[in-house]
């Protein structure tokens, strides 16, 4: 593992120059986005899908409310709130990568939902949106492969009307030193090999796992999320604190 300079940032373990980030993470999905849903079943035992229903009732969403699903990928968690939006409401999916993004608007118009949600590409460091555009927004398994992640915390509160909520779903630190170590093998030993096998791609999932490591832990993100003006920051630890979600407000 090695340490970034100035100018320098994680991918991973390694430290790279910061403006060669953004690629090398598009990289990784480019080359994983076909395979992306089979590897999310195979990795998680099909337990991410219970990660983001619970992430979609902790959010209060309503009919007819806006809602900004960042890093948006293959479309579950759009999907899920296309549904409780209704036709009132808007889903805007989002997604740096377009590989992802392409492959989410397939399946998303595969399973016919086409009329309350757009597709943009987007970074989530400075979103294209006006402020105060949204009731929810919601960044599941993305942040930690954003390179300047206060920046994004600021444009996430930048574009949510007041009273709006923000959901970050993503990987963390187990509560107990037993499960990091299980955790470790898992991640290390086993879950490149499947990436070989599954997607013929070992490396890509090798840096996933690193940057899982290099994420912030629950109570750093707390405090990034309450530095970028979120307000009632609080988190609720899944899986043991392999996953958390962080929940705050902007007032």
């Amino acid at each position: 593992m090695t340490t970034p300079g100035k100018d320098n940032t994680h991918f991973g373990f390694k430290s790279v120059p910061a403006e060669q980030k953004v690629a090398m993470v598009a990289d990784v999905f480019h080359s994983v986005a076909a395979k992306y849903d089979i590897m999310n079943d195979v990795m998680s035992l099909g337990i991410h899908r219970l990660w983001k229903r619970f992430t979609l009732d902790c959010s209060g969403v309503r009919p007819g409310q806006q809602v900004l699903d960042l890093a948006g990928g293959t479309g579950d968690i759009s999907a899920l709130f296309s549904k409780r939006v209704g036709p009132t409401g808007k889903v805007v999916l989002a997604d740096i990568n377009e590989s992802m993004l392409n492959v989410g608007r397939d399946k998303l118009r595969d399973l016919g939902l086409v009329n309350n949600i757009e597709f943009v590409q987007a970074n989530a460091e400075a979103l294209p949106f006006a402020d105060n555009s949204f009731d929810i927004v919601s960044i599941g398994f993305g942040l930690r492969n954003v390179t300047d992640k206060d920046a994004a915390l600021r444009s996430m509160f930048r574009v949510l009307k007041p009273g709006g909520r923000l959901l970050v779903l993503e990987f963390s630190k187990p509560e107990q030193a037993w499960l990091s170590k299980v955790y470790d093998l898992y991640s290390f030993k086993l879950l490149p090999v499947m990436g070989q096998l599954i997607a013929n791609d070992k490396e890509s999932y090798q840096y996933l796992a690193e940057s899982i490591r290099m994420h912030p832990d629950q109570d750093t993100l707390k405090d990034m999320m309450q530095q970028a003006g979120f307000a009632q920051v609080s988190y609720h630890n899944l899986t043991g604190g392999i996953v958390a979600l962080h929940r705050g407000y902007k007032f």
